[in-house]
């Protein structure tokens, strides 16, 4: 299987509910390292997996929908512990729509198979989610 691989980061602020977090109860900061790996079983035509070009615009596109907020404050998030786990299934869920759409192009619409958004919360702690696309 092929795979490609983009990244970029995302600050945010949020808090957590519930005694196992501890001092993140409160109000803090993160900042993430996210990675969004696609994977096909044949190249396209022109020897790709997704053009590299389209695939980080549409990271930084989903992020931007995140990038420097309280997510305690979104509309959509109120009342959510925001854990990485939990982001990195949104952000899966929300490139899966653009994929859907179109967004990489119409060859990697169909073809592509499955993808992992991880979510690097430190050099030594990260959380992803990975499903089927398609």
């Amino acid at each position: 299987m092929f795979s490609l691989t983009v990244s970029d980061h995302l600050m945010i602020a949020h808090s957590f509910t519930g005694e196992i977090f501890g001092p993140a109860q409160r109000l803090h900061g993160a900042t993430y390292v996210v990675e969004v790996e696609i994977r096909r079983l044949v190249l396209d035509a022109d020897g790709l997996v997704a053009d590299i070009g389209a695939m980080r615009r549409m990271l930084r596109e989903v992020l931007d929908t995140l990038d420097y907020r309280n997510l305690d404050e979104e509309p959509t998030l109120v009342g959510r512990n925001t854990t990485t786990e939990f982001l990195a299934k949104l952000m899966f869920d929300r490139m899966q729509r653009k994929i859907a759409t179109g967004t990489l192009g119409t060859a990697a619409t169909n073809a592509l198979a499955a993808m992992k958004v991880t979510l690097r919360e430190s050099p030594v702690a990260w959380a992803a989610y990975e499903g089927q696309l398609g």
